[in-house]
């Protein structure tokens, strides 16, 4: 059921891709489309304030040494303070959308399966867990 809603979406992508059919006009608007994206983010911490980012540098006890990695993801820090207000929230997930939109529009012009390419990533998730290192 879950591909079929993904068919679906890439099938709406394709139909209603008009001005951008060029690879090279896809690349460009997706390149944008992750600008607007880090901008949003941006906005919320510094027009907004609904967030703030306190970045330092991850602290782990003994330098880390003798940590299992499994507690690992427990101890690093997001460096993100506070919710996104219902605003904020709202415009990222547009500019989310919007991006995975031309994520998609290069798939279908690489006749890339979308929802293949998702099941592959997440074998490899799976397979390698937190050992993938991301």
């Amino acid at each position: 059921m879950k591909d079929i809603i993904f068919d679906n979406f890439q099938n709406a992508v394709d139909e209603s891709l008009l001005r951008h059919k060029s690879i090279l006009d896809i690349m460009t608007k997706l390149q944008e489309s992750n600008s607007r994206i880090n901008r949003a983010v941006a906005k919320a911490v510094t027009n907004c304030g609904c967030i703030q980012i306190d970045a330092q540098k991850q602290k782990l006890p003994n330098g880390g040494d003798n940590i299992d990695i499994h507690e690992l993801s427990n101890m690093l820090s997001p460096h993100v303070k506070e919710n996104l207000c219902d605003n904020c929230r709202e415009v990222i997930e547009r500019e989310i959308g919007n991006h995975i939109f031309y994520i998609t529009s290069l798939c279908n012009t690489l006749d890339l399966n979308l929802y293949d390419v998702l099941i592959k990533e997440y074998d490899r998730i799976n397979t390698l867990g937190k050992y993938s290192f991301r």
